[in-house]
C-alpha cells in the first residue's frame, strides 16, 4: 500500500509539471500553430469533420488531434493553456498506462521506476507541453501493443478487442501507421517467439470490425466529401511521399534515431545498450515478456530508419518499452535510479522555469508580441501582409488573415504541386504588384527579408510601428501604410 501511494504521489508530481506554466507558453511556428490555427478555424466555422486552415481545406493529419484542440478551446477559450491542455493530459495518461502495464507484467517497484524513467526523460517531458500529435499517438500506439500482449500472455480475448480499438484511435490520430507498425511489431514478436499460431487467437475478423467502427466513418466521410483531393494529398503526399522522399535530407543518416534515443532518453540513455547486451548474453533463456519489450523497442526505430523522411518524434512510441526495460535492468541499483530521477526532475524543473519566463519576455515567441502591437490599431477591414518567412503566429493571435508577399514568379514556383512538398505551402499569397493603396496595410517583415525590404518596398511610405528582438538582434519589424490618395 505504501509503495502504491508513493507511485501515485510521484506520478502526480510529474503530471503537475506537465501542466505548470502552460498558460505562459505562446504557440510557436511553424508546426504548433498549424494545429492550433486549424482547430480555431474549424471551431469558428462549426465544421468539426473537415480540417481547414486559412479558409482552405487541408489534409495534413487525421481528425482526432483537432478534436482535442476544439474541445479544449470550447471549454477554456482559445488560449495558450487550452492549446497545451490535451498534450499534458495525454502525457499523464501515458504515465499511468506505463505504470499499469509494467505492474501487470512484473511488480510494483518496476512499475514505479518505469513511470519515473519515462516521465523524466527529455523527449517525453518536452512532448508533454508541445502542441503536436505525438503524445496522443504514443498513448494509442502503446495501448494497442500493451492490450495485445496482455491478451496474448494471459489468454484473455477481450484485451485483443481493446487493442483493435486503440489501433483505430491511432489511425484517427496519425494515419495508417497506427495499424501497420503495431501489426509489424506483433508479427516480428510472434515469429521470434515461434508462436505464429497465436494469430488464430487474435480474433482478427471481428477485431478488424471493431477497428473499422472506430476509424472508418471519418475516412469514408472525407472521401465522399472531398474525393480525390483528400486521397491524393493525405495518402499520397503525407504518407507515401514521406516514406519515399526525404523532407529534410540532412537528417537522412543511419544514426539519426540512435541520436534521438540518446538525447530523448537522457538521463537514462546509458541503460538500453546494457539491456541489449544482457539480453544477447542470455538469449536462449530470454523471458517472453522481455522479448516482447525488446522487439517493440527495436522494431519501431528500425522501421522509421528505412523511411526517407525522418523526424525526432517518429521513434517516440519505442520509449515506453525502453523505460520498462531500464527499470528492470536497474532494479538492483536503487542509488543509480534515485540519482537519475533527481537529475531528470531537476533538469525538467529548470527548463520549464527558464522557458516560461523567457517566453514572457517573448524572444523566439515574437509572433504573439507582434500581434499585440498590431491589434492596438488594426481594424477589421485592414489588410495584413508579411515579407520573408511566414510567421504564422501573427495571424493566429490577431485573428486576421495574413498574406505572404512575393513576386508572381515566386508564387508560381511555390504553388502546391502533385506529390510535392510544395503542398505544405498552405499560406495565402499576394503578388507584390497587387498590394492595394486604397486600404490601410500592416506589414510584418521577417529578419531574413530586411535587406530585400529596403531594396523593394521601403520607399512606398511605410511607418515603422516597432521592432521585436530575439537573442540580441531584431527578429521582426512591423510597419503600417495608411490609405494613399
Amino acid at each position: 500500500m505504501n509503495e502504491r501511494l508513493t507511485s501515485g504521489v510521484a506520478i502526480f508530481c510529474l503530471v503537475a509539471l506537465y501542466f505548470w506554466g502552460n498558460g505562459a507558453l505562446a504557440v510557436t511556428a511553424p508546426v504548433e500553430v498549424n494545429y492550433a490555427q486549424t482547430a480555431k478555424e474549424m471551431l469558428a466555422a462549426g465544421d468539426y469533420l473537415s480540417p481547414q486552415i486559412y479558409g482552405n481545406y487541408w489534409y495534413d493529419k487525421p481528425i482526432f488531434f483537432y478534436w482535442e484542440l476544439i474541445a479544449a478551446f470550447s471549454v477554456f477559450g482559445v488560449t495558450d493553456f487550452a492549446a497545451r491542455f490535451f498534450p499534458a493530459l495525454f502525457a499523464a495518461v501515458g504515465l499511468v498506462m506505463t505504470y499499469a502495464f509494467a505492474r501487470r507484467l512484473y511488480d510494483e517497484r518496476t512499475a514505479f521506476w518505469a513511470a519515473i524513467i519515462l516521465g523524466t526523460g527529455v523527449l517525453y517531458s518536452f512532448l508533454a507541453k508541445l502542441i503536436l500529435t505525438d503524445m496522443s499517438l504514443f498513448v494509442f500506439f502503446s495501448g494497442t501493443l500493451a492490450a495485445f500482449f496482455i491478451g496474448y500472455y494471459e489468454r484473455e480475448q477481450k484485451y485483443f478487442y481493446i487493442a483493435y480499438a486503440c489501433a483505430g484511435l491511432a489511425v484517427l490520430t496519425k494515419g495508417p501507421i497506427g495499424l501497420l507498425l503495431p501489426g509489424l511489431v506483433i508479427l516480428v514478436f510472434l515469429a521470434l517467439a515461434r508462436d505464429l499460431s497465436a494469430l488464430r487467437r487474435m480474433c482478427i475478423p471481428t477485431g478488424l470490425l471493431v477497428f473499422a467502427a472506430v476509424c472508418a466513418p471519418w475516412y469514408i466521410y472525407m472521401y465522399f466529401a472531398h474525393g480525390a483531393d483528400f486521397v491524393n494529398t493525405f495518402l499520397g503526399i503525407h504518407n507515401v511521399l514521406r516514406a519515399t522522399v526525404s523532407e529534410h535530407a540532412q537528417w537522412d543518416v543511419w544514426y539519426f534515431y540512435l541520436g534521438v534515443y540518446f538525447i530523448g532518453m537522457f538521463p537514462w540513455s546509458f541503460a538500453l545498450p546494457l539491456a541489449l547486451y544482457r539480453a544477447w548474453r542470455i538469449r536462449p533463456d530470454i523471458d517472453v515478456r522481455t522479448l516482447f519489450l525488446l522487439v517493440w523497442a527495436i522494431v519501431v526505430p528500425v522501421f522509421f530508419q528505412f523511411m526517407a523522411t525522418k523526424y525526432p518524434t517518429y521513434s517516440f512510441p519505442a520509449f515506453l518499452p525502453t523505460a520498462i526495460l531500464t527499470a528492470r535492468l536497474l532494479a538492483k541499483n536503487p542509488r543509480v535510479l534515485k540519482v537519475g530521477a533527481i537529475l531528470g526532475m531537476g533538469l525538467y524543473l529548470a527548463v520549464v522555469f527558464v522557458v516560461t519566463n523567457y517566453s514572457e519576455r517573448d524572444g523566439h515567441f515574437s509572433g504573439k508580441s507582434a500581434a499585440a502591437i498590431l491589434s492596438q490599431t488594426m481594424k477589421q477591414d485592414d489588410l495584413l501582409v508579411c515579407y520573408g518567412d511566414y510567421t504564422a503566429t501573427v495571424p493566429y493571435y490577431t485573428g486576421h488573415t495574413m498574406y505572404a508577399l512575393a513576386s508572381r514568379e515566386e508564387i508560381a514556383a511555390r504553388a502546391p504541386k502533385e506529390m510535392s512538398w510544395n503542398s505544405k505551402n498552405v499560406m495565402p499569397f499576394l503578388p507584390i504588384d497587387e498590394l492595394p493603396r486604397d486600404r490601410t496595410v500592416y506589414l510584418v517583415v521577417e529578419r531574413h527579408a530586411f535587406d530585400a525590404f529596403e531594396q523593394n518596398l521601403a520607399a512606398q511610405g511605410w511607418e515603422e510601428l516597432g521592432a521585436l528582438p530575439h537573442e540580441g538582434r531584431t527578429k521582426l519589424r512591423l510597419y503600417r501604410r495608411a490609405v494613399q490618395p
